[in-house]
């Protein structure tokens, strides 16, 4: 069959939706500042899609230090890959930066977190190695195992003791190919909301050789006394042998890093392709991400305001008699139960009629059945938003079970799309 052929007839799991949705449930255009109200289709909507953790993305000097930095060097500078003509001092200063804060010998920076972790596993593993990962892990990690030639062993999510069956079969496996195990999982699973239990992951090294990699993104920021992540949530930091994180998220840019010892990175440096073969990330972007840092160090009040805002939402939710799942982070999932249509109708709704603009999560993603809407909270959300958001929630969710939303002519989505 011809390639084109194959594509037209199958457009993807996700893609299969796209004549429904193109332009309002997927590739909707938020307009306007960055901030927990924004305009979609020309109203103003209340948005719990923005991975905007600390409000740093529309933070005043956060705009002029990025502003700033435009125009004194422009988007172009530096030109070429660090290996040959990008390498800057401001660079090294920013992975200098990262590595003192998340508590380990040397960072190196990346283009993107995707990008970075997927090359990342690629760099690190060989046909001789083993990788355990968690089944819930994100979809770069998944990419990155595919890029590798080592052999994968999965474990349930957060299954520990399924996990120690799979360490002993990959130890095994691994000293029969004289090869090493690389463990990976994430800080915070950005879909639900829980954590890996990198405590007890961790305490497994005391009974089995391998490194462990961890995928903070979500935790980058946010968790931990100091906003260092995850692992100093947990008190492990210093067994966490790979830590990597996006700038996406809790910094509110592009990029990303991986720490590590010394010689762990300077060997990343001189094998990740992605890194290898694409130009430096922009000087704007990098002297953006050094403001940013300083803000996440400096700026206690921009983690507590985002956790009273959590603490207000989740808690709120729970009494309403609302399913969050086990979320323990500012991740707030809302689950509940019905088809593509009952879902569709709510989300209409929700953004339509009462001003709510938050992402929903269908087949397969989660199971059939399944609707799952995802909040995230963010330092710049308000009291007054939470209890709105509540309130909305409360009356979309009477409707949901009334079967009100079980019609297809609830809403025509033809003269929705723009």
């Amino acid at each position: 069959m011809d390639i084109f052929d194959r594509i037209t007839k199958n457009r993807g799991p996700i893609g299969q939706y796209q004549s429904a949705g193109h332009g309002y449930f997927t590739f909707p255009k938020l307009e306007g500042e960055l901030s927990a109200h924004m305009k979609f289709r020309g109203k103003e909507v209340l948005t719990w899609s923005l991975n905007n953790y600390l409000g740093l993305g529309n933070h005043p000097e956060v705009r002029k230090a990025d502003a700033a930095a435009a125009a004194d060097y422009g988007m172009a500078y530096p030109m070429g890959a660090r290996m040959m003509s990008g390498q800057t001092r401001r660079h090294e200063e920013l992975e200098q930066k990262l590595a003192a804060f998340v508590m380990k010998e040397d960072a190196f920076l990346l283009n993107y977190g995707y990008q970075g972790m997927a090359s990342i596993i690629d760099a690190l593993t060989s046909r001789n190695d083993v990788i355990v990962y968690d089944s819930e892990s994100h979809a770069c990690i998944l990419d990155g195992m595919r890029m590798s030639l080592a052999k994968r062993f999965v474990f349930p999510h957060n299954n520990m003791e399924n996990l120690e069956v799979q360490m002993g079969r990959a130890v095994k496996k691994a000293a029969e190919q004289g090869g090493g195990v690389l463990v990976i999982t994430e800080g915070v699973f950005g879909m639900a909301g829980d954590l890996g239990n990198l405590k007890a992951i961790a305490a497994l090294k005391d009974r089995f050789d391998f490194r462990l990699l961890v995928d903070d993104a979500h935790g980058f920021g946010t968790m931990g006394a100091t906003g260092m992540g995850t692992g100093e949530h947990f008190g492990v930091q210093d067994r966490i042998d790979l830590y990597f994180s996006t700038f996406a998220k809790a910094m509110a840019g592009i990029g990303a890093f991986v720490a590590s010892k010394k010689e762990v990175v300077d060997y990343l440096r001189y094998n990740m392709r992605s890194q290898t073969y694409a130009k430096s990330l922009p000087m704007p972007m990098v002297i953006g991400a050094l403001k940013r840092l300083e803000l996440l160090q400096t700026r206690p009040e921009l983690r507590e305001n985002l956790w009273n805002v959590v603490n207000a939402l989740q808690s709120g939710l729970k009494k309403a008699g609302f399913d969050i799942g086990k979320t323990q982070s500012p991740v707030t999932p809302v689950y509940m139960h019905g088809g593509l249509v009952e879902a569709t109708n709510l989300i209409l709704d929700l953004r339509e009629n009462y001003g709510i603009f938050c992402s929903m999560v269908i087949y397969p993603v989660v199971p059939k059945g399944d609707i799952l809407l995802r909040l995230i909270p963010t330092a710049v959300h308000t009291m007054d938003d939470v209890r709105e958001t509540i309130e909305a929630f409360t009356a979309c969710r009477s409707k949901l079970e009334s079967g009100v939303y079980n019609k297809e002519t609830f809403t025509d989505i033809s003269n929705l799309r723009s």
